[in-house]
């Protein structure tokens, strides 16, 4: 036999003094569980109230104004009749695209700020 080593005495499996190691292992993975729970209780609250928050953007000086909720729906567009202008709807539509991509990337921000304060900026998928 080599240095260090005694016939007939094998550790058990786990490392441990029998038992004691595996239990407390179990112990500490329904603490996480628990912990786990509770933050998907907190990002479900978060996730409940995001959705009724809204946030409007303009473009053009005011000219289109727009509102998207936390479901990130777009909720209403409003256009002043001045901007109307036949010949170039272009314009038009850049304006609603900047407004509605603002209003996006503002309730995007919003959510993701709320959500790191559950999840203390583990990067989880919400």
């Amino acid at each position: 036999m080599g240095k260090g080593m005694k016939a007939g005495r094998r550790k058990p499996p786990g490392g441990g003094s029998g038992g004691g190691g595996r239990k407390a292992q179990q112990m500490q993975q329904a603490q996480q569980m628990q912990q786990f729970a509770a933050m998907q209780a907190q990002m479900d609250a978060v996730q409940e109230d995001l959705e009724k928050k809204e946030v409007e953007t303009t473009a053009g000086g005011g000219a289109v104004a727009v509102k998207v909720n936390g479901k990130k729906e777009l909720v209403s567009v409003n256009i002043d009749p001045d901007v109307m202008d036949k010949d170039d709807p272009e314009m038009l539509q850049d304006l609603i695209i900047v407004a509605v991509n603002e209003a996006m990337r503002q309730i995007e921000e919003i959510s993701q700020s709320e959500m790191e304060k559950v999840t203390g900026g583990l990067n989880l998928p919400f």
